[in-house]
């Protein structure tokens, strides 16, 4: 069956769960939260084992089944979680989860996540998890329903504010959940009990940090590589940790290789619903690089992330470093050549 999250949740709160279930989507925030309620109510209901699997290049996918059949250390209920980031398992993966939703392992839920999803990626293997699991397509959020959610997410962080407050963070967020959501968890901090108007928003986010990743990727798009450079060096200053500016770069990146490879840009900047304020700041950055580099910058910005999650070599913030000025000055860069 194929849930939507809503339905998810209310699938959430009974006594059972399926043997399957397959979450995914390009809306990272949304899909991370639901795995990990996925991964909360199982604990609750007994499932204390958890057992991870990263289907990436060179995967055996005999390791699902050995997974599958494998005993419990402690005779308690199992989690497996199978992470398939293109949504795209090979030939022998397909047949793999094929197996393994024909027999079921007793007292183990397989959870398979992708961080990719469209239409094209649907297969037999899919239609199989959802003859006996559960199936959850997570679109990004459209342009007119991110007011409401930012201000259903505001109130269950206590976070009071007027519709003009709400209408400020969702253009500064520009469409990214994540950066959204981490902009009302400074807020709930920030805030207190007082209602948000606009101006006070501003206020309160201008002043809850000295540099932000906002500033960061607006500076290295806008081509003020000095700047950008700067704020980086801010930030680390500050404690920040490169994996938290990682979502809001990959973001911009990912738009800016579609927006180049778009036949009809025009036409791209309405359907990606780029509000105008920022359109300048895309076209500027577009007329810099073509989609070759944007497509360099965002293998780069993948490397970066993994760098900084300890899943490869090297050090993230001189990484980082790298990446915005080239971003700022593609034309005099060849910092990437060999990433």
């Amino acid at each position: 069956m194929s849930f939507s999250l809503s339905q998810l949740r209310q699938h959430l709160a009974g006594d059972t769960l399926k043997p399957v279930y397959f979450l995914a989507g390009d809306e990272h925030l949304l899909l991370i939260e639901a795995c990990d309620a996925l991964r909360v109510r199982a604990r609750e209901l007994g499932y204390a084992e958890r057992e991870i699997l990263d289907a990436e290049s060179g995967f055996d996918w005999d390791d699902l089944a050995r997974a599958g059949s494998s005993m419990s250390l402690f005779a308690t209920r199992r989690l497996i979680d199978l992470r398939v980031p293109t949504g795209k398992p090979n030939k022998d993966g397909a047949a793999a989860i094929i197996e393994y939703c024909e027999r079921p392992p007793p007292d183990t839920v397989l959870l398979i996540t992708s961080t990719q999803w469209s239409k094209q990626h649907h297969a037999a293997w899919v239609d199989r998890i959802e003859a006996i699991g559960v199936f959850v397509p997570i679109a990004p959020l459209k342009r007119d329903d991110l007011p409401a959610w930012i201000g259903q997410r505001m109130a269950s962080r206590g976070v009071k504010a007027n519709r003009d407050a709400i209408d400020v963070l969702a253009e500064r967020s520009e469409g990214n959940l994540l950066a959204a959501a981490q902009e009302i968890d400074k807020l709930a901090l920030l805030a207190g009990d007082r209602l948000l108007d606009a101006a006070a928003l501003e206020d309160l986010v201008a002043d809850s940090a000295r540099y932000d990743a906002f500033k960061l990727t607006d500076a290295a798009l806008g081509g003020d590589a000095a700047r950008a450079l700067r704020i980086a060096a801010g930030l680390r200053a500050e404690g920040e940790q490169v994996p938290a500016l990682m979502g809001l770069l990959l973001y911009q990146l990912q738009l800016l290789v579609r927006l180049a490879a778009a036949p009809n840009p025009a036409q791209a900047f309405r359907s990606e619903r780029i509000y105008p304020a920022r359109e300048a700041i895309y076209r500027k950055a577009l007329q810099r690089g073509g989609l070759t580099h944007w497509e360099r910058c965002l293998a780069q910005a993948a490397r970066i992330d993994r760098i900084s999650k300890g899943r490869g070599t090297g050090d993230a913030w001189i990484e980082l470093e790298r990446l915005l000025a080239a971003m700022a000055a593609p034309r005099g860069a060849q910092l990437l050549t060999e990433v």
